[in-house]
C-alpha cells in the first residue's frame, strides 16, 4: 500500500457544466497516474484494459473492463496508463451536491444517497451491471445541458438498484483530507479570484505558497489537470459571460474588466471556451429573457 500523502486533485468543470465527462482512450504520456483525492465523487468506466486497482486501502487487479464508483475524497490512483491500445476509458467527476445542498435528501433521491454514502469506501460493479450501463456511460461526454444531468441521474438511480457490487474498502476504511495540501489549494485559488482581473505573474502566485515557478508549475497542473494561464482565463471569461448578460458595456470595455489586455485575444479565447463571439452570447441571451 501507499504510504505517500495523497495529493489534492482540484477537478475544474468544463464550461458552463456542473460536471466533468472526460472520455479518452489509451495512454500517450500526457499526464501520469498519480495518488490523489478530490471531493468530487467519481464514475469510472473502461470497456477493455488492464492493470492495477488502487482506491483507498483496496489494491487488486482488473484484465478486461470495469465500473467502479469513487465517492468524495477516497484516494486512488489514475488508470490511464494502463489501457490497451484497444480500450477506452470514461471518466464523470461531479461534486455531491451539485444539484443543489439537499437535492439528493428528498424521499425520491433516498437510493442515490445511500449510494453516495457506500461510495465513500469504493464500489466495484459486476458483469451485469458493466454491459447495461456502459454504453450509455460512454455517450454521456456527447450530451449537453439538461439532457446530460437526466442521463447521469438515470445512470445513477440504475447503479443504486444494482446488486452485483462489490465494497472495495469493506472495513470502513475513510480519509481525512490532508490540511497543509488543501490550504495550499485554497491560497491559490483564493489569489485568483481576488486578482484575476489583473495580470498574475507566476512569480507572484508561486511565491504565495513558498515555491519554486517551475515546482509550481508540476504542481498546478498535477491538481487541476490545466496550465495557471488556463484557468485564469476561464475565470476572465466566466466574469465576461456575467457581464455580458447582467451589464450594458460594451464588449470591448467588457473585455479589458476582465482582465484581457488585447480585445482580439479576448475574443479568441471567448470563442474557445463558450463556443460563440462575445456578441452573439449577448444577442442570444437577449433573445432568451425578451
Amino acid at each position: 500500500m501507499s504510504t505517500r500523502k495523497p495529493i489534492l486533485e482540484k477537478i475544474s468543470p468544463e464550461f458552463g457544466s456542473s460536471m466533468k465527462v472526460i472520455k479518452h482512450g489509451a495512454y500517450v504520456g500526457e499526464k501520469k497516474p498519480f495518488w490523489h483525492f478530490h471531493p468530487e465523487i467519481e464514475l469510472v468506466y473502461v470497456n477493455k484494459g488492464k492493470g492495477k486497482r488502487h482506491i483507498g486501502n483496496h489494491l487488486s487487479y482488473f484484465n478486461n473492463s470495469q465500473l467502479l464508483l469513487i465517492g468524495s475524497n477516497l484516494p486512488h490512483n489514475g488508470f490511464t496508463d494502463r489501457l490497451t491500445v484497444y480500450g477506452t476509458e470514461t471518466i464523470v467527476q461531479f461534486k455531491p451536491e451539485f444539484l443543489g445542498k439537499h437535492f439528493f435528501d428528498i424521499p425520491e433521491m433516498e437510493k442515490i444517497n445511500s449510494l453516495f454514502e457506500r461510495a465513500k469506501s469504493g464500489i466495484l460493479f459486476g458483469i451485469p451491471t458493466k454491459q447495461k450501463l456502459g454504453k450509455k456511460i460512454e455517450k454521456l461526454s456527447e450530451k449537453e445541458g439538461f439532457k446530460k444531468i437526466l442521463v447521469l441521474l438515470e445512470i445513477l438511480h440504475s447503479l443504486a438498484k444494482a446488486e452485483d457490487y462489490t465494497i472495495l474498502n469493506a472495513d470502513g476504511y475513510r480519509f481525512e483530507t490532508e490540511p497543509q495540501d488543501s490550504a495550499k489549494i485554497d491560497t491559490i485559488f483564493k489569489h485568483i479570484n481576488e486578482n484575476f482581473k489583473e495580470h498574475i505573474s507566476l512569480d507572484e502566485i508561486a511565491d504565495k505558497v513558498s515555491m519554486t515557478v517551475p515546482a509550481f508549475c508540476r504542481y498546478f497542473k498535477k491538481v487541476t489537470g490545466k496550465t495557471f494561464t488556463k484557468l485564469v482565463n476561464e475565470y476572465r471569461v466566466v466574469h465576461a459571460t456575467k457581464l455580458l448578460t447582467e451589464s450594458q458595456m460594451s464588449i470591448t470595455d467588457i473585455s479589458f474588466e476582465c482582465g484581457f489586455n488585447n480585445f482580439s485575444h479576448f475574443n479568441k479565447l471567448f470563442k474557445e471556451f463558450t463556443g460563440k463571439s462575445a456578441s452573439k452570447y449577448r444577442s442570444e441571451v437577449k433573445l432568451m429573457v425578451q
